[in-house]
């Protein structure tokens, strides 16, 4: 249960900077001191810290996000970017000798999720670690240590080849990040090959996707917040090459990005429930109403409404909105 309250108030926390961007929270600035405290105290796993770091970039220093105009980002760190970095130091020092990934971790993907936050870091010059080596540990347990599917996607696990839809939000935005500021095409291009042999597992006729595939189990359910972190992190990869040196050579990269995000939010939108929530799995009505997908499914369509000009879904993400600050 706790697990679940802390995945809520931090995808809930990402959906209300998403809405920031656009000015119209609804949140006063107590609101926002109570849930980011919150979510300092609830973040321990990695891919909580990860998501995090996200969030406090888009809302306190929107500058070194990669959906601000202005990337990559300024060298010098602002003091807003104080907790980001803070966050990043602790792990880097903390981080097992000898180890490759940032965190320890059944999942291969989620330590990655911090990989963005370490390179911010070691790209400000912070003091306190090895920025450096320690992103291309994770990069280097990515790309060469972690299981892969047999069409090449590398797994989500690290036990076995394993895709889940989580890993959207966790790998690709720190490979194509990681590739923007090391000035390697390479690597932004396997940020957006790494989604593409995922989609063509998990997604279907639907236009959702399904939550797990491959391995010694599967979810072939649409869960909602899989769904959800597949279409941000999308999000989060195409405005990162849209920023980069590379915009126009890979401008067929960046439709496809967002066609399949828009594939995802034109099949899931119909799901919506009166309450203004999603059902846990998007077609099955025996299971609970969730908040936290509602509120990263209308995050991705502020995001899409604001990067790609697409408005279809906008009056469904502001039934979520109104739910949720009713909440």
């Amino acid at each position: 249960m706790m697990n679940m309250m802390s995945r809520s108030l931090m995808v809930l926390f990402l959906s209300s900077a998403a809405i920031a961007a656009d000015g119209s929270t609804g949140l006063n600035a107590s609101m926002v001191s109570q849930v980011k405290q919150r979510l300092a105290d609830s973040a321990k796993l990695s891919w909580e810290l990860g998501t995090r770091i996200q969030t406090l970039l888009e809302l306190d220093t929107p500058s070194f996000s990669v959906f601000s105009e202005d990337f990559p980002p300024p060298r010098d760190a602002p003091n807003s970017l104080n907790d980001v970095i803070g966050i990043s130091r602790n792990i880097v020092q903390t981080k097992t000798p000898g180890e490759l990934p940032l965190m320890p971790d059944g999942s291969a993907a989620d330590p990655a999720s911090n990989g963005v936050g370490v390179l911010i870091a070691n790209w400000t010059g912070a003091s306190g670690a090895n920025y450096a080596q320690a992103a291309a540990d994770q990069l280097t347990y990515l790309l060469t240590v972690t299981p892969r599917a047999p069409n090449g996607a590398i797994s989500h696990r690290a036990d076995e080849a394993q895709l889940w839809s989580d890993f959207i939000y966790m790998v690709p935005p720190f490979l194509a990040y990681y590739g923007v500021l090391t000035d390697n095409q390479t690597l932004v291009e396997e940020s957006y090959n790494q989604i593409k042999l995922y989609r063509d597992i998990l997604a279907d006729d639907t236009g959702m996707w399904q939550h797990i595939r491959l391995g010694s189990f599967e979810d072939r359910g649409y869960w909602s917040t899989g769904n959800g972190w597949a279409a941000m992190g999308m999000l989060r990869v195409l405005v990162t090459i849209r920023g980069s040196q590379w915009s126009r050579s890979m401008r067929d990269h960046i439709s496809d990005l967002e066609n399949w995000v828009k594939e995802i939010l034109d099949a899931i939108w119909p799901k919506l429930t009166d309450r203004g929530m999603f059902y846990n799995y998007a077609d099955n009505s025996s299971t609970f109403q969730d908040a936290a997908s509602a509120a990263l499914i209308a995050a991705s369509t502020y995001r899409l409404s604001l990067v790609s000009g697409i408005h279809t879904h906008l009056p469904s993400a502001e039934r979520v909105h109104a739910a949720l600050s009713n909440i």
